[in-house]
């Protein structure tokens, strides 16, 4: 599984895809929390906290994470290196937590440098240092763990299709479904199932943990959703 992990991590870094999803990543949140006037913009809400940047980036990594992932499998198969790699004296099961393991390194490579913001946001408050660090790392961790569950689902999502477009689109729309999809589906449900369908989404959960109380229910719920779709991965290479 070493292996694996380190190959794929060389292969991020040895094309521009490493370098421009962490330069997209923290592009983007730079410009809407520092430069763009609007809900996310640090300077214009008045108040040292950074609440916009975790609004804004599981959208982002809805759409950065998949494109890590698209070609894990996808290429493979596209290049006919799939069986090659089967043949390796490792399991399908550590392949795939190689690739799996790798692209979580390079997300958290991305957020790494976003601690910046803490620190400026640390020192712009009045007076110097009032901020809520028990929320702040907190959302870090459910950012953490929302990634974790993207890859699980964008790594999945590679073994569908021998083109990387195709397997892009799959894993965006199911991260889609699973961040908002149920929350904005409950929007439309009597209110008694209203809570039941919002538990069933990651919203709901990186929300609870963006509180700065940890509850093992929150961290159990990503755990199940990255475990349940490295399993599917495993059971569709093996079926191959």
């Amino acid at each position: 599984m070493i292996a694996i992990l380190k190959k794929e991590i060389n292969s991020f870094f040895s094309s521009p895809i490493g370098y421009l999803v962490i330069g997209l990543f923290l592009l983007i949140n730079s410009l809407f929390l520092w430069v763009f006037n609007g809900e996310f913009n640090v300077l214009d809400s008045g108040f040292a906290d950074l609440s916009g940047f975790f609004l804004l980036s599981p959208w982002i990594l809805i759409f950065l994470i998949p494109a890590i992932t698209m070609r894990s499998f996808s290429d493979e198969k596209k290049q006919g290196t799939l069986e090659l790699l089967f043949t390796k004296p490792i399991s399908i099961f550590h392949i795939v937590l190689g690739k799996y393991f790798a692209a979580i390194a390079l997300i958290i490579f991305a957020l790494i440098p976003t601690l910046i913001y803490v620190y400026t946001v640390y020192q712009l408050g009045n007076p110097e240092g009032n901020v809520d660090l028990g929320s702040v790392f907190g959302s870090y961790l459910g950012l953490l763990f929302l990634a974790s569950s993207y890859t699980a689902i964008g790594v999945f999502a590679s073994t569908l299709s021998k083109n990387q477009i195709v397997a892009f689109i799959i894993a965006v729309f199911i991260c889609f479904i699973f961040y908002f999809g149920f929350e904005g589906i409950s929007q439309y449900t009597p209110f008694g199932d209203r809570l039941y369908l919002e538990t069933l989404g990651m919203q709901y959960h990186f929300k609870s943990i963006s509180r700065g109380i940890i509850d093992t229910r929150d961290l159990l719920y990503f755990l199940s959703i990255s475990t349940f779709f490295i399993i599917l991965t495993n059971l569709k290479l093996k079926s191959e």
